[in-house]
């Protein structure tokens, strides 16, 4: 398989699965066994094109927060915006410096897939009876700040389901207004990390293969701008319980084709 074929299936499998609850980087370190590992660089820049998809989905939600500061509810939800990120920032940059790193065996997400299921069923399950919440608190913001650091910590958490499962467990019952939330606090996350991985370039010499790196970036984004679409229709009248057992079943596949 030539390295421009692989980069293009690299970026379909981030394109799927970015934006879904079922971890990007799981299924990129996963599909790596096969096609060929890649660098740090290479995984969170092609993440980097499904938010820019995010970005092009949302844009006139952006474009009503940013022009509408005069209104108060516009600079609220942007302040709650803020504090999530600046969060899992934080976070992210501490675990960064206490040597935080992607597994090199697929069996810690095989069990991450298997947890994050149960756990999604669960949660299912606990707000299943509750009165539907639309409203961003300050606690939904903190708990989805806290719980996004998981999925850079835990490959296979999926940082869209920790953040649209924190959310609703802290009181955003609404499924289309936990995943709005969550996936606008994932816009600067992973533009930020984008840009502080490219900053480590300037401190080391990295040897990438741009135009593989390109057409990944570029297929990524196509295919979660799709995907993204799709999955804002499909919670209107789903839940979530899908993607909970394809977890269960996939970690399940993993740990018996790999084991440890």
């Amino acid at each position: 398989m030539s390295d421009l074929i692989s980069a293009a299936a690299l970026g379909v499998v981030e394109g799927i699965t970015e934006f879904l609850p079922i971890s990007s980087t799981g299924h990129l370190l996963v599909a790596e066994q096969w096609l060929g590992a890649r660098s740090e660089l290479f995984n969170v820049a092609i993440q980097a094109g499904a938010i820019l998809a995010a970005v092009l989905v949302f844009w006139p939600r952006l474009r009503r927060l940013f022009l509408g500061l005069a209104q108060h509810e516009n600079r609220d939800y942007l302040a709650k915006l803020g504090c999530a990120f600046a969060l899992t920032a934080a976070g992210g940059f501490l675990a960064k410096r206490l040597g935080a790193t992607l597994p090199e065996t697929v069996f810690p997400i095989a069990v991450a897939f298997i947890v994050g299921g149960v756990l999604i069923l669960a949660i299912e399950w606990a707000v299943a009876h509750r009165a539907i919440v639309t409203e961003v608190t300050w606690s939904v913001a903190f708990w989805v700040g806290l719980c996004q650091i998981l999925a850079a910590v835990f490959p296979g958490t999926s940082r869209s389901a920790a953040t649209i499962f924190a959310a609703m467990l802290a009181g955003l019952t609404s499924r289309p207004a936990a995943t709005e939330f969550a996936f606008l606090v994932g816009i600067p996350t992973m533009f930020a990390a984008t840009g502080y991985e490219f900053l480590k370039i300037r401190a080391a010499p990295v040897h990438e293969d741009w135009g593989a790196f390109a057409v990944a970036f570029v297929v990524s984004a196509v295919v979660a701008f799709v995907a993204v679409k799709w999955l804002l229709r499909y919670i209107q009248t789903h839940r979530f319980t899908w993607f909970a057992w394809y977890r269960i079943v996939a970690g399940a596949a993993l740990l018996t084709a790999f084991g440890r």
